[in-house]
């Protein structure tokens, strides 16, 4: 099944489990006080992008890694960049600024375009590219918008 990256899956579903724990514990959940509708959809649009085709190879659009090495890198790289997500959503998780909010939307967007490059996926690296500008603007805007 070489159109499925059970790795990538896995990724995906590690770095859901703390977002998952915060929506059950917080029911208020997150309040967007910078409103971008643009910026909102075009992250929206990446979003769904990083996380479908971190999972799933398109043919034609997937060309795999260029070796052995680039393969392991990949997956060095990705579970150190989990893990540091996980451990800061663990320290971070009620506190709230801009340290957070930068640091828990760059290591995302850093792991979509790493593994895009990596995998050599077009698909990936083009939702990256649209995700991370976004992704990374609006959290800093509702970390330092007073509302």
């Amino acid at each position: 099944m070489e159109w499925i990256n059970i790795f990538g899956l896995i990724f995906m579903i590690v770095i859901m489990i703390p977002n998952v724990v915060f929506a059950v514990k917080c029911k208020d959940g997150f309040e967007n006080k910078w409103n971008n509708k643009l910026v909102e959809t075009v992250e929206q649009i990446g979003r769904f992008g990083c996380f479908g085709f971190m999972i799933i190879h398109i043919p034609g659009t997937w060309f795999g890694w260029w070796s052995d090495e680039a393969f392991a890198l990949y997956l060095i790289v990705n579970v150190i960049l989990v893990a540091l997500y996980c451990l800061i959503w663990i320290i971070c998780f009620k506190k709230n600024g801009v340290f957070r909010a930068l640091s828990l939307s760059i290591i995302p967007s850093v792991i979509f375009l790493f593994s895009g490059i990596m995998s050599r996926s077009i698909l990936l690296m083009i939702a990256a590219v649209l995700f991370a500008p976004c992704h990374i603007l609006i959290s800093y805007k509702n970390a330092t918008v007073k509302g």
